[in-house]
């Protein structure tokens, strides 16, 4: 029986640990928390008699090992993976794993700011074609549940994060796409050389029976041509291209092998927004390869209507109305959000700073909004960015740690035609376990007004 061992007791963790009990493994299950810190029931894990080790991860953990799973909020840098890496155990994320599971092609996405909305309207145009499609990755179900779920004859839209990357080395999606490379995670990966190398590692397996689809109009995207050793096609909102998916005479268009498919105009559009132009392309394309017709396509387009957390609507209140766009962790999204309106806009900003650069996002802010309400442990620092940029500081509250607190400060000050939008350009962490939970607190407490 061969030992296993997984390191992080979260989602993909728990997955990969009961999938590989069900293969009559030996499974150990380690977190450097204690099991009182995680808000879990294991009960059901030592049922199936897998090895719980809680607390400081020595190299004791390592005795009898033949493979380690990573679950991806776990750094490959920690001590008890060096010494592992020294005694060549190896070492392969829980997306490595799942690729190992899988029976059917995958198509994954990558990118710092529109993954989710990609994945998931992808995922809806897959069903169009195959009777079994999953969706699953960094969107919240582990990759490795997906692909026994999905088995053969299928399709699986991934989401994967750069974190999900650091420990892979084979993974090879049949279709992948790169939305957009802007700063972010640098606390984990160090530099933006290294962010942007775990995002290319997406496309580093594949060949020349497999495609990549990459990002026009980011410059950092376009130039991936270079190292790609697949076929490439490009989408673009902003230029028409002699193939893949752009915009011509404000519609949506695939140009394929000479001939030019019209999907929908942007108006038809069911998601809003410049970005959801180039997520709804990206998504398009990726299905067009997958074989998926293009009236179907157009069909799924028009009817999308978005994802939960995104400029989400939730309420209008006497003629304010109230968005959450609690997905929006780094300043490049809440520079999109703020982009999808005019201005009059009664900002909810801040959480767990990620000490990211502030001036494009600032410049925004002194264009489009009226009043900005400060939260969490960034309120300060993004307070002090704003003063310097001019923003009036008559015109800037500070709600502390109080999702509440911020909510009825919008409440009081806003009035039409001013439209109050909760989009942090933050992690959550400071304040609540995700964005998730984040942006569901930000919902209630609306509903609750």
């Amino acid at each position: 029986m061969e030992k296993i061992l997984i390191i992080g007791a979260a989602r993909s963790g728990l997955a990969a640990a009961k999938i590989l009990k069900s293969f009559a493994a030996d499974v150990i299950l380690s977190d450097a928390k204690l099991e009182s810190e995680i808000n879990f029931d294991f009960s059901e894990l030592r049922g199936l008699g897998i090895d719980l080790r809680f607390g400081k991860q020595t190299e004791d953990l390592l005795r009898g090992v033949k493979k380690i799973i990573v679950s991806p909020a776990v750094p490959i840098k920690i001590p008890v993976l060096k010494a592992a890496a020294e005694k060549n155990i190896p070492i392969v994320s829980e997306v490595e794993f799942a690729f190992g599971l899988a029976k059917s092609p995958i198509a994954a996405v990558t990118g710092t700011n529109g993954k989710t909305t990609t994945v998931t309207l992808l995922g809806l145009l897959l069903k169009e074609k195959f009777s079994r499609v999953g969706v699953g990755g960094n969107i919240g179900v582990p990759l490795s549940e997906v692909a026994l779920e999905v088995g053969a004859g299928g399709y699986i839209a991934a989401e994967i994060s750069s974190y999900q990357m650091e420990a892979t080395k084979n993974f090879r999606p049949h279709i992948s796409a790169i939305l957009n490379v802007t700063p972010d995670h640098l606390k984990r990966h160090g530099s933006m050389e290294i962010y942007q190398a775990m995002k290319e590692k997406i496309f580093a397996q594949q060949t020349a029976e497999d495609f990549l689809i990459l990002n026009h109009d980011d410059e950092r995207t376009r130039e991936m041509i270079d190292r790609a050793a697949c076929k490439v096609f490009f989408f673009s909102r902003k230029s028409e291209l002699p193939e893949g998916a752009f915009v011509k005479n404000n519609s949506l268009v695939i140009k394929f092998n000479g001939a030019t498919r019209e999907l929908c105009t942007i108006d038809e559009l069911g998601i809003k927004g410049g970005h959801n132009v180039e997520n709804a392309l990206a998504a398009a394309m990726i299905a067009f390869l997958a074989g998926v017709e293009v009236e179907k396509i157009s069909s799924v387009l028009k009817n999308f209507q978005g994802v939960e957390h995104r400029i989400e609507f939730v309420r209008e209140i006497d003629g304010v109305k109230f968005f959450n766009d609690s997905k929006a962790t780094n300043t490049d999204s809440a520079i999109k959000a703020l982009e999808t309106f005019a201005g009059h806009i009664v900002l909810i900003a801040g959480g767990d700073d990620k000490g990211t650069d502030l001036t494009e996002f600032l410049k925004l802010v002194n264009e489009r909004v009226d009043y900005l309400i400060l939260i969490g442990d960034a309120a300060a620092r993004f307070k002090s960015c704003a003063l310097e940029k001019n923003f009036p500081a008559e015109k800037i509250f500070d709600a502390g740690y109080s999702m509440v607190r911020a909510v009825e400060l919008a409440k009081k000050i806003s009035r039409p035609p001013q439209i109050v939008l909760l989009s942090p350009a933050c992690a959550s962490f400071d304040m609540y376990t995700d964005f998730e939970e984040r942006g569901r607190d930000f919902k209630r407490i609306v509903q609750e007004l």
